[in-house]
């Protein structure tokens, strides 16, 4: 049964906020968002696991505890996974158990608020590109990097989802045909060397091969490699641990090299770089910079694209989602418009029997 809202909705205010959630593997986070872009509410939750009804269950939890203190338009969300051309069905996700969800209709249901559902790395790139650190760019390639990486691509001011809607997800191009096995099935994909979960990996790895590079991360862990966290690492290479600069180093260049690809094929004046591991900052980008100039296709012939962290942090997912939503509630608000029209123009008495006449 669909649950009855805390408070009314307000779909037809030009000043009304929104909504967004951003689901990531580890994490839901969403928050209330004004037409400005100012986040007025967040709320943040574990993901539970991979069970579907679980991850609806927290959607709309969350939603329905930020509805009892803001009137709300609409709610947009961003999942973290291949979302069809329609955006209301996530077709695949590889790190949770949606098979051809239809997440729209399911929330929508249930909160009984327009809702539209994106790729995750979709919403982020919309935020920064209104927002963010691609403000005043027509072209650009928005990169999150995560637990996989996610991405984006804004051309001439519009995102790019390609014919199902599936555009972007660089982080599955095949780098290393015989390389590591990807959770989306394939082997040697761009995130299983440019990632948190690659950085996490050879981290672990070392600690539990016993190498002497690793005393300090295992030190820190109590010599449970199990223990250790991305954070961790970049903290211990902001400290000058030589390991963990070696190991954002070689992310560094991965991405560099996958960048320039990206480059060659799409010529993006600017390029976002966001995501948990983009906190490493210069640490990640200064190696991922000088491999992108030594990879470029047509170096020293060309104008090189910026490449940028990410200005809205882990908010520029949901503040993306919230803004798509917004558009969702106008859409909304013009078919309400429409059908108020067809009603007004039906007329009040009942055609005569036997008429013929078909009423509009």
């Amino acid at each position: 049964m669909p649950e009855t809202p805390p408070r009314r909705s307000i779909l037809f205010r030009a000043e009304a906020s929104t909504i967004g959630v951003d689901i990531g593997g580890t994490k839901i986070l969403a928050g209330v968002v004004d037409p400005h872009g100012k986040v007025l509410a967040r709320r943040q939750v574990p993901t539970p696991g991979h069970d579907v009804q679980l991850v609806e269950d927290s959607i709309v939890s969350v939603v329905q505890d930020l509805r009892r203190t803001h009137e709300i338009a609409a709610v947009g969300i961003g999942a973290a996974g291949f979302v069809d051309a329609t955006r209301r069905v996530v077709m695949f996700s590889p790190h949770l158990n949606w098979r051809r969800e239809p997440l729209q209709s399911a929330i929508a249901e249930r909160v009984r608020l327009p809702v539209v559902v994106d790729n995750d790395a979709n919403t982020a790139g919309v935020a920064e590109c209104l927002y963010g650190a691609a403000r005043g760019h027509r072209f650009v390639v928005c990169i999150t990097l995560g637990t996989g990486i996610g991405g984006a691509l804004i051309i001439d001011n519009k995102v790019f989802r390609g014919s199902n809607g599936m555009a972007g997800e660089f982080g599955h191009m095949q780098m290393v045909p015989t390389g590591h096995r990807c959770e989306c099935g394939n082997r040697g994909c761009w995130e299983q060397y440019a990632s948190g979960t690659a950085l996490l990996r050879d981290a672990r790895e070392l600690i539990s091969n016993g190498s002497p590079l690793a005393h300090r991360l295992r030190e820190l862990v109590d010599g449970d490699p199990a223990r250790l966290t991305g954070p961790q690492v970049t903290q211990e290479a902001r400290n000058g641990d030589p390991l963990s600069l070696e190991l954002l180093s070689d992310i560094g260049e991965w991405l560099g090299v996958g960048l320039a690809g990206l480059t060659a094929a799409f010529d993006p004046s600017c390029i976002v770089i966001g995501g948990g591991l983009s906190d490493a900052g210069d640490l990640l980008l200064g190696p991922t910079r000088l491999a992108f100039s030594k990879a470029l296709t047509g170096r020293g012939h060309r104008t090189e694209p910026e490449i940028v962290v990410a200005a809205l942090g882990p908010e520029a997912g949901f503040i993306g989602a919230a803004d798509m939503a917004r558009s969702a509630a106008r859409r909304a608000r013009r078919r309400t418009r429409r059908a108020d029209r067809r009603d007004a123009r039906v007329p009040r008495t009942a055609a005569p029997l036997g008429s013929r006449r078909r009423l509009m």
